[in-house]
């Protein structure tokens, strides 16, 4: 199992979960994936800013991911997202499978649907969409997985663990360069991490990713 500790409000979070998606289901694996909660707002202090956010995502629109991003909307950002991350986690807990599903759906809901996943009747919609109750979710698993994610030694979002070895975003190259966020695709790295995660060789990690561009 690949587990990655994210936030739902994290731009490279959403590349990094799509790419690895992709990369599993074109290489025919059936690794699960399971998400869990590292929630920025915790870590900073604060929740993020939607005009930080999107300053990120226009970064990566350009060269890394410009299929994506397509319905992010500053004004209706979440000012929190630990009753979305809640939900993630009690999908989680009734299957692996279903979590991967709405982790991903949450996310899309952000950034390609405009939606404010910090609003109850959002969440509530949602969850309904998966057979699920946002009344049943526990926030206390958030706090709980957090508390596992520093044990961990969690850096960041995302970061994914593999067979108990760490890697922060390996699919992106992140830096700010004159006081602009520059970004760019790591496919070396990327290529190691699909190796580790999902049992295969770099190569054939390469030959796919080979065919994706051609």
């Amino acid at each position: 199992m690949i587990e990655v500790f994210a936030d739902v409000t994290c731009p490279f979070t959403h590349v990094g979960l799509r790419r690895l998606v992709q990369r599993r289901d074109d290489l025919g694996s059936t690794m699960p994936i399971r998400v869990k909660a590292w929630p920025l707002e915790l870590v900073n202090g604060e929740a993020l800013a939607g005009s930080f956010v999107a300053e990120e995502v226009a970064a990566l629109r350009v060269d890394v991911a410009p299929e994506l991003f397509s319905g992010l909307d500053p004004a209706c950002f979440p000012v929190t997202t630990l009753p979305a991350l809640s939900l993630s986690a009690l999908a989680a807990a009734r299957s692996v499978q279903l979590g991967e599903v709405v982790a991903l759906d949450l996310r899309d809901a952000v950034f390609e649907r405009g939606l404010d996943v910090g609003n109850p009747k959002v969440l509530d919609a949602i969850a309904a969409t998966h057979g699920l109750a946002l009344a049943d979710a526990d926030p206390d698993v958030v706090i709980a997985e957090y508390e596992e994610g520093k044990r961990l030694g969690v850096v960041g979002s995302p970061y994914f663990i593999v067979k108990e070895v760490g890697y922060f975003c390996p699919a992106l190259d992140v830096r700010r360069v004159d006081g602009h966020f520059q970004i760019d695709a790591d496919p070396v790295a990327f290529d190691a991490f699909v190796a580790a995660a999902l049992g295969v060789s770099a190569l054939s990690a390469s030959v796919v990713e080979g065919n994706e561009r051609g």
